[in-house]
């Protein structure tokens, strides 16, 4: 299976590892570590040092009641980033919901577009179905990351993920995006509780069912918090470690994280027993 993106075709018969680039002052777990464009790209090169295959970059936060960030403030985090990390060597995905920003990016070389509202923001889908060859992940979210969490989704939550997921993908096949370059994401807490965030882990299989590849971001997330007693997100490494492993080992392609050496270090254990990625 690949991933195909604006400059890489990406081998997804062994999982990757996505490493978050939060250029922001408040994002739930680091924000305003990374939030200058100097101090950004330092930790894109620290992280490829750890073995990270994708960076993805954002400017604005989406944790649960986070505001939404202006149009021009959002370029001005993202823009000097990207164009000094495209010369890195390898994918750059940005974390955008705003059609300008893709655009942006895009023309700057950015390989993909990772977007929350998976494209349903009025003029994103033609930015991405104007684009030659760019690459995609489609998130579900429930509501908006102002009241997401305010109130989440009731019931069991893997048929209804799966299927706003399968539409939108095929929405975006016929306007012209060729398969592989859309991959997927079923939003770990973005307006679920905590036992759906776990079911849809414990069914990640069920979902790779579909014909695209699987991304998905445990990293650091409250639900682990809920489960282990760990209130704070840096106390949630070795969680994040586990639920990594366990999502690549039902199928996910794409692990987006906070830790890369540790994940890197988790996967290669699984790695090790012989099962080929993307098998489970």
């Amino acid at each position: 299976m690949q991933w195909i993106t604006s400059r890489f075709v990406i081998d997804l018969d062994v999982p990757k590892v996505m490493a978050i680039i939060n250029v922001t002052p408040d994002s739930f777990s680091d924000g305003g570590q990374h939030d200058s464009t100097s101090s950004a790209l330092r930790h894109c090169e620290q992280v490829l040092k750890e073995g990270a295959h994708i960076l993805d970059i954002g400017g604005e936060s989406t944790r649960p009641g986070s505001p939404a960030v202006p149009l021009e403030a959002e370029l001005e985090r993202v823009i000097p980033v990207v164009r000094e990390a495209v010369k890195l060597g390898v994918p750059v995905s940005v974390d955008t919901y705003k059609p300008e920003v893709m655009q942006s990016v895009l023309d700057l070389g950015a390989d993909i577009v990772n977007d929350i509202w998976a494209l349903r923001r009025e003029g994103a889908e033609s930015v991405v179905s104007g684009h030659p060859r760019c690459g995609v992940c489609l998130m579900h979210m429930h509501r908006d990351p102002q009241t997401m969490q305010v109130a989440p989704m009731g019931g069991s939550v893997l048929t209804p993920v799966g299927k706003f997921l399968s539409d939108r993908a095929s929405a975006l096949e016929l306007r012209g995006v060729q398969r592989g370059r859309i991959v997927l994401d079923p939003g770990i807490g973005f307006g679920k509780s905590v036992q759906q965030n776990f079911e849809l882990l414990a069914n990640q299989s069920v979902l790779s069912q579909q014909p695209y590849p699987w991304l998905v971001g445990w990293s650091r997330k409250s639900s682990l918090g809920a489960v282990t007693g760990r209130p704070t997100p840096v106390e949630r490494v070795s969680s994040s470690v586990v639920a990594a492993v366990l999502a690549v080992e039902r199928g996910a392609s794409v692990v987006r994280v906070h830790d890369v050496r540790d994940t890197v270090d988790g996967l290669a254990v699984w790695l090790a027993i012989g099962v080929p990625a993307n098998t489970a």
